[in-house]
């Protein structure tokens, strides 16, 4: 995924990590992504997912050209990243402290366009499995974004597979994982041969979102 990055012409302002940026719980693989991202020479926006340790990645992810789950100003966009992570468990809840944090934010700023970021979707996924490890309270927090008119988009990892669907007034955004894909609708655990990917935003003046999923075909 980094070289087709690199190898291409599109380049972007900023680098958005949804979570789950390793997986064996120590100090060492925050190193290895660290040094695997510098390259970029992009700002890094690192959220946490249910695979990462808060305590090791805030320590190692916390000077630039990383930040830790930031508030972002881009032109007349805010982006606001979101913890929505319960330690020792797969699915997510965003806590309470946490949601008035958001709700301060959506009412405080004056940005015209407002994206939030966060591990888990704020959506069911129709996948039996997958749903039950997703946002405890999605419902609650997507009528929070709802209520708040300047939100366009609330963008997610943690299922690695596609999702785009316009619910309300806020586009849902997910992204497939740079590693392995989920299959899609499966009432249990699986995998499907789909290659890694990313996605590319654009952010428009006017508060519209281009969007481009890139798959890694040659991976």
């Amino acid at each position: 995924m980094l070289d087709h990055y690199q190898q291409d012409d599109w380049r972007a302002e900023l680098a958005v990590i949804t979570g789950d940026l390793i997986q064996d719980d120590t100090a060492g693989a925050y190193d290895n992504f660290r040094e695997a991202l510098a390259p970029l020479g992009l700002p890094l926006a690192c959220l946490p997912g249910n695979h990462d340790v808060r305590a090791l990645m805030k320590a190692a992810l916390s000077a630039e050209p990383f930040a830790y789950c930031p508030t972002i100003r881009r032109s007349n966009w805010l982006l606001v990243s979101v913890d929505s992570c319960v330690s020792g468990q797969a699915g997510g809840r965003i806590a309470a402290s946490e949601l008035r944090r958001v709700e301060q934010l959506l009412s405080d700023d004056d940005a015209e366009h407002i994206a939030v970021f966060l591990h888990h979707p704020p959506v069911e996924m129709g996948s039996r499995w997958l749903d039950s490890v997703g946002l405890e309270n999605a419902e609650e927090f997507l009528s929070l974004l709802q209520a708040h008119s300047r939100v366009r988009a609330a963008v997610f990892g943690h299922v690695h597979q596609p999702y785009d669907t316009q619910h309300g007034s806020v586009r849902v955004i997910g992204t497939p994982s740079t590693c392995r894909q989920f299959k899609e609708k499966s009432d249990n655990f699986a995998v499907d041969e789909r290659p890694p990917a990313y996605r590319r935003l654009v952010l428009r003046p006017d508060g519209g979102i281009d969007t481009l999923l890139m798959w890694i075909t040659d991976a």
